[in-house]
C-alpha cells in the first residue's frame, strides 16, 4: 500500500482529509496546507504542479489526492500522466463537470439525468435573460459558468429578485462571460458523494449541506456553513430513485465520454415533489460534507483511493460507522462579501472535549499566536448515537472557541424533516 502521500489544498476538507488518509496509515504531505494541518508545506502552490513533480520526487512519493477544484481545472491529472506519480481526480476535460455550469447540464442532457430545465446566456444578452426571468415570475436559479467558490449561484423567488441577480453577476464578472438560467425546483437537497473508476461507483453516506449565511435558510449564498450525516429522510426508497434517475445515467455517461474519470463525484440533489434532481456535479469532495463524511467512513479511504486507481473498486465496499456527525463552520463576520478584517487570536481550542474534531480552514499562525486568515475560519464536529445528540454536542464546542466577529450557524442539522411519501 501506498505510505507517502501528497494532498493538494489549504482548507477544512483537506485538513479532514488528511487526517483521514493519515488514519488509514499514510504519510500525508499537504501543499500548502494551513497553518493548523500537520504536514503542511505554504511555500508550494496546489496549482504549481513543477513544483509539485520535484517535491514528490524528492520524497519518494507516488500518489497525489487532490482536495479543490482549481488543480483538477488546471489539468494536474494531465500533468502526471504517463509518469509514475498516480493523481486520485478526473482528468481536465473531466472536471469540466464542474467548472463548466453549461457543459454539465449538456452532459446531463445527453445521457438522461434528471434535472431542472435550463436556458443558456452570454453577457451582451442580459435583456433576454431578463425576459426570460420574468416570463417565469422570478421563480430561477442564476447560475455563473464558470468556478465561483460556491458563490455563483443565485436563487431568486421574484421578478425583482431576479433582475438584481442578473446585475449582481455582471458586477462580478469583467468582459465576456456565460450563464444559465434553470427553473427553480422545491424540496430539500442532499449531497450524495461517491468514489468512481467510471466503472463502479461507491456511495457515501447521504449528507446535508446548509449554505444560506443565516438560520432557517435565509441570507446569501457561502461556500457552506455546516453538514450533518447521515440524512434520516433519505431512505432506501430515496436512495434507489436517486441512483436509478441519477447516478446510474451519470455514470453511463462517464463511460461514453472522452475522458478520464477516476476520483471523487458529487451529486447536490433536490428531492422535488417529481422525484430528485440533479442541480450540480463537483469533482471532489464536497466542503463542509467532507467533515463529517470522513470521520463517519469505518472503511480505509486510502484502499478504496488504490483500488479507483487499479481497477478494482468493484471489488470493495464502504464501511459506515454507526451513529450521526455533525460539523458546523466557524466564520469571519462579514463572510461571504469580501474585504472582511482578519488577523483576530482564536482561543479556546485548549479546552475543548477530546472527542470534538477541529478542521482548519483558513488559520495562519502570527507572534507566536493562531489567528484567523479567511472567511471560513475553520469547522468543528462531533459525533452522537443519535442527530440531536450530536447537534447538542458540538454547539456545546462552539460556545468554547471564540474569536473577534465570530459567527456561525445556531441551526444546522435542524431543518423540518420533510414528508416525501407519496413521490417516492
Amino acid at each position: 500500500m501506498t505510505k507517502n502521500i501528497v494532498l493538494l489544498g489549504s482548507g477544512a476538507r483537506e485538513h479532514a482529509l488528511a487526517c483521514k488518509l493519515t488514519r488509514d496509515g499514510g504519510t500525508v504531505h499537504v501543499l500548502p496546507g494551513n497553518a493548523g494541518i500537520p504536514g503542511s508545506n505554504p511555500s508550494i502552490s496546489a496549482t504549481d504542479f513543477p513544483a509539485i513533480q520535484q517535491f514528490c520526487e524528492a520524497n519518494d512519493v507516488k500518489l497525489i489526492v487532490v482536495g479543490p477544484e482549481a488543480p483538477l481545472a488546471a489539468g494536474v491529472v494531465d500533468f502526471f500522466a504517463g509518469s509514475d506519480i498516480k493523481v486520485f481526480g478526473p482528468d481536465k476535460q473531466g472536471a469540466i463537470l464542474e467548472s463548466s455550469k453549461i457543459w454539465s447540464k449538456e452532459f446531463m442532457r445527453r445521457h438522461g439525468v434528471a434535472t431542472a430545465q435550463a436556458w443558456q446566456y452570454r453577457s451582451d444578452q442580459m435583456e433576454e435573460a431578463q425576459a426570460k426571468a420574468t416570463e417565469l415570475g422570478g421563480h430561477v436559479v442564476v447560475k455563473y459558468d464558470g468556478l465561483a467558490a460556491g458563490k455563483g449561484v443565485y436563487v431568486c423567488s421574484s421578478v425583482e429578485e431576479a433582475e438584481e441577480a442578473l446585475r449582481d453577476l455582471q458586477a462580478q464578472h469583467t468582459g465576456w462571460f456565460s450563464f444559465l438560467l434553470e427553473e427553480k425546483l422545491t424540496g430539500p437537497e442532499i449531497s450524495i458523494i461517491g468514489i468512481t473508476d467510471s466503472v463502479a461507483i461507491r456511495l457515501l453516506a447521504p449528507s446535508q449541506d446548509h449554505k444560506q449565511l443565516l438560520a432557517g435558510d435565509l441570507g446569501p449564498n457561502t461556500g457552506g456553513m455546516g453538514a450533518y450525516c447521515p440524512v434520516p429522510f433519505a431512505d432506501d426508497n430515496v436512495l434507489a430513485a436517486i441512483r436509478t434517475n441519477i447516478v446510474d445515467p451519470t455514470l453511463r455517461g462517464l463511460q461514453n465520454e472522452p475522458f478520464d474519470f477516476k476520483g471523487f463525484i458529487y451529486f447536490g440533489i433536490m428531492l422535488t415533489p417529481n422525484g430528485p434532481k440533479l442541480l450540480e456535479y463537483n469533482v471532489r469532495l464536497g466542503d463542509p460534507e467532507a467533515e463529517v463524511l470522513l470521520p463517519a467512513m469505518a472503511s480505509s479511504l486510502l484502499e478504496l483511493i488504490e483500488a479507483t486507481l487499479d481497477g478494482t473498486l468493484n471489488q470493495t465496499v464502504v464501511r459506515q460507522k454507526p451513529g450521526y456527525f455533525v460539523g458546523v463552520v466557524l466564520a469571519s463576520g462579514g463572510y461571504p462579501a469580501s474585504g472582511f478584517p482578519t488577523g483576530f487570536t482564536i482561543k479556546g481550542l485548549n479546552e475543548l472535549h477530546p472527542a470534538t474534531l477541529v478542521y482548519h480552514g483558513a488559520t495562519r499562525h502570527q507572534d507566536g499566536q493562531l489567528v484567523t486568515n479567511g472567511g471560513r475560519v475553520m469547522v468543528l464536529a462531533a459525533h452522537g448515537t443519535s442527530l440531536e445528540a450530536a447537534i447538542q454536542h458540538v454547539y456545546d464546542e462552539c460556545a468554547v472557541v471564540s474569536f473577534q466577529d465570530m459567527y456561525y450557524r445556531t441551526d444546522i442539522g435542524r431543518r423540518p424533516t420533510p414528508s416525501l411519501a407519496n413521490a417516492y
